[in-house]
């Protein structure tokens, strides 16, 4: 039988169309249904509805977010006019700055946090002092190291330069003629001074603008998620019937994924759509030389407690029932001594250094972390070493590259320059 050259011409076009459908088939035959379902967990897609913040009234407003997003890179907002929010969380950096140590007027002692997906988690920053996006976005303002500058200042700066916007969505900004440019309950010894000859109806007209800001740049932050990663498009074709071959991992992916699940138990904490369970855990991390003792959350579930600006406290919009999860809260526990927060794990091979002050420079210098589970500085590390071989650590890392998507925020208007970046 003679076989015209057109036929193997047409079955030679067709082989890495078929090769690649027959991949796909093989790796959804890698898992059973019930490592599927497992699997499915951790994609995006699973990720609930943005929950409403019922402390935040304009959380979910227009007005708000537009306000909020100019507010979030203006440098004005510090005391020497060159750090905004943007000058530590950069949007082309995954909302993260990449360094080990935050930097605003000063250096911090800890890592820059993404604010990426941080409208579904009860706690913010490191040791969890914050239970709400516009708390959290109010306390690197009146930091020495960070922003550096006043809620007074604050609330000058929005009278000479958002009163348009911010009274459209909070209404007419109080006389601020008696109010000196520079006051506010901080360290500063003349600031300090100057708060505390206000009247208490001055210092509440103050602070009134001050969570303002704080309220709308929490309307902008809410709406920065992630994007579907390359292991969210292998999700989706697990479970459907019209995977296309961009969705396979490579065999040490598919390995990784298959110990992040299972032998190298990672889910135990980085579980769920967002890869962590917003709680906080003692993992051994080293000390970085020359910082002050960190407590973590031994000291920060105390402190949003006592929290001016928590659910609970008058200038919150949430009623005390709302607030759950200061209702039972855990504090004064041993467990919680340098206990820190288990950030996400979403676009993760993009955020080095790591750890909570960039103690470690590399996934593969965590991974090895974690394999060897060294005694903790203070407190009880709960990890236990992980018997993985050198390669089984390739596989983990490959897996977690497949983890990056990026992020997606509103469109940047018009109005709003790019932020100084001189710090």
């Amino acid at each position: 039988m003679k076989i015209h050259w057109t036929q193997i011409a047409a079955a030679v076009s067709l082989y890495p169309l078929l090769t690649a459908v027959h991949a796909d088939t093989l790796q959804r035959d890698l898992w059973t249904p019930a490592e599927i379902e497992q699997i499915s967990s951790l994609s995006l897609r699973a990720l609930d509805a943005l929950p409403p913040d019922p402390s935040n009234r304009v959380a979910d407003d227009p007005r708000a977010v537009a306000l909020g997003q100019s507010l979030f890179f203006d440098t004005r907002l510090s005391s020497n006019g060159r750090v905004s929010c943007a000058t530590c969380h950069l949007p082309e950096r995954e909302f993260q700055d990449g360094a080990p140590l935050a930097s605003g007027v000063g250096t911090t002692s800890r890592r820059t946090m993404t604010v990426a997906a941080t409208a579904h988690s009860p706690f913010l920053f490191w040791d969890g002092r914050k239970d709400s996006q516009w708390s959290q976005a109010l306390g690197p303002l009146e930091s020495p190291v960070e922003h550096g500058g006043t809620r007074a200042q604050y609330a000058h700066v929005i009278a000479a330069n958002y009163r348009t916007e911010y009274e459209a969505i909070f209404g007419a900004i109080p006389d601020l003629k008696r109010i000196p440019s520079i006051a506010g309950p901080v360290p500063e010894a003349a600031a300090a001074r100057a708060w505390a000859g206000l009247s208490d109806a001055q210092r509440d007209a103050v602070t009134g603008i001050y969570v303002n800001i704080g309220k709308a740049i929490a309307a902008y932050e809410r709406r920065i998620q992630y994007r579907a990663s390359r292991f969210d498009r292998y999700v989706d074709g697990l479970r459907q019937a019209t995977s296309t071959p961009q969705n396979a991992l490579s065999p040490d992916e598919v390995a990784g994924l298959r110990l992040f699940i299972g032998k190298a138990n990672c889910t135990q904490c980085h579980n769920g759509p967002l890869l962590t369970n917003n709680e906080f855990h003692n993992t051994g991390v080293p000390v970085r030389p020359r910082l002050p003792a960190d407590a973590g959350r031994l000291a920060g579930a105390d402190t949003v407690l006592r929290d001016e600006f928590n659910c609970r406290s008058r200038w919150s919009d949430a009623n005390p029932a709302q607030c759950a999860e200061l209702e039972y809260l855990v504090t004064g526990a041993h467990t919680l001594q340098r206990a820190f927060k288990v950030p996400s794990l979403r676009n993760v091979a993009q955020r080095a250094p790591y750890m909570h002050a960039g103690q470690l420079a590399t996934l593969r210098e965590v991974l090895d972390h974690y394999r060897r589970a060294p005694a903790a500085p203070a407190g009880h590390s709960e990890l236990k070493p992980l018997r993985l071989a050198a390669n089984e650590l390739q596989q983990l890392e490959a897996f977690l590259h497949t983890l990056s998507g990026g992020t997606t925020a509103p469109p940047m208007p018009q109005s709003v320059t790019a932020p100084n970046q001189n710090r």
